[in-house]
């Protein structure tokens, strides 16, 4: 199941989860890190950050049946993956604006738009981007990869 470390994080969930600990006291646990391997901030830590932003209005999302009528209305629709990613295959009507460009290139982004990537972090982090930058913006809950398996 899942990729390496995966069982790693849902062992401190199920603890957190037992503990009653809630979502956004996940931003406060101390978890063990190799710093050549991964982050100070644990995923399981970065799940902690996001629930407070839902919580606060901090950031907004979409659900993948909801794009396709946010598109037919006019909404902008960003893939902030690499173009190398957006050329295997994309949610129709997306535009490609890596993470990584959008501060360089947001002349080319609406006032209201919705932002995605593989599986939804990255739309976090460009999501909290322009909306520092006054833009309206709504991340896609489970990226690209929900959309094409439903």
């Amino acid at each position: 199941m899942g990729g390496v470390g995966v069982d790693k994080r849902i062992d401190v969930i199920a603890t957190a989860m037992r503990g009653g600990i809630t979502a956004s006291e996940l931003v406060d646990l101390e978890l063990s890190y190799a710093p050549q391997f991964s982050s100070a901030k644990d995923p399981v830590n970065m799940l902690g950050y996001i629930a407070e932003n839902l919580r606060d209005g901090l950031t907004e999302t979409v659900q993948w049946h909801e794009v396709a009528g946010e598109v037919a209305k006019g909404i902008q629709l960003i893939d902030v993956r690499t173009p190398g990613e957006y050329a295997r295959g994309t949610v129709d009507g997306a535009v490609n604006i890596p993470v990584d460009e959008l501060r360089d290139r947001l002349d080319e982004v609406a006032d209201d738009v919705i932002v995605h990537c593989q599986v939804g972090l990255r739309g976090y982090i460009a999501a909290r981007t322009l909306a520092q930058h006054g833009r309206h913006v709504r991340n896609l809950d489970g990226g690209y990869r929900t959309w094409a398996r439903i």
